[in-house]
């Protein structure tokens, strides 16, 4: 139905009601009793919460000294965890051998999924070894600065980039589905 139509039909059909139509029975008495009821209602509920003031206070009370309570002991927890010398962190030499190591697992089950697949470019070995030159030179200057991040994430780069390439000229995005 189109709204024109719609809009006629409603028009109509309200023109039909009976305007004098009065309700089978009184309804005042059930619109009084809901009125005192609701009234009840809510004087029994401020004389609860009278009664309960002082019980909830006192609750209140001890229930925001356990919260204050657990949040100092939390954060002493932590604070004295954190100034303890943590055994499983590595730093240094230990952590650039484990990113080369882990690089280097990478790096060869990748070649070894493409080694029959044919390169986009015959280069890609070239480029690939001199992204292993540069990694050399990143680990020699951590050897004197094994802690600085900045060489760390210079290091990643460079292997993530050895693995993208190696990724892209076996496997362009544009053949993929």
């Amino acid at each position: 139905m189109h709204k024109p139509d719609f809009e006629q039909v409603l028009q109509g059909k309200l023109a039909q009601l009976d305007t004098q139509k009065q309700p089978e029975r009184d309804l005042w008495p059930g619109i009084e009793l809901a009125l005192v009821k609701q009234e009840d209602e809510a004087r029994n509920v401020f004389d609860l919460s009278e009664k309960n003031v002082r019980a909830n206070s006192n609750h209140r009370y001890w229930t925001k000294a356990a919260v204050f309570a657990a949040a100092v002991a939390m954060l002493a927890l932590v604070s004295w965890k954190g100034l303890l010398p943590s055994d499983e962190m590595i730093s240094g030499d230990e952590l650039v051998a484990a990113l080369s190591a882990q690089h280097e697992e990478q790096k060869n089950a990748l070649l070894v999924q493409f080694e029959g697949k044919s390169a986009l470019t015959d280069n890609w070995q070239q480029q690939l070894t001199e992204l292993d030159n540069a990694a050399e030179a990143i680990k020699k200057a951590l050897q004197n600065e094994p802690n600085n991040m900045a060489l760390l994430k210079m290091l990643q780069s460079v292997h993530q980039q050895q693995i993208n390439l190696i990724e892209r000229v076996h496997s362009p995005k544009w053949s993929q589905i």
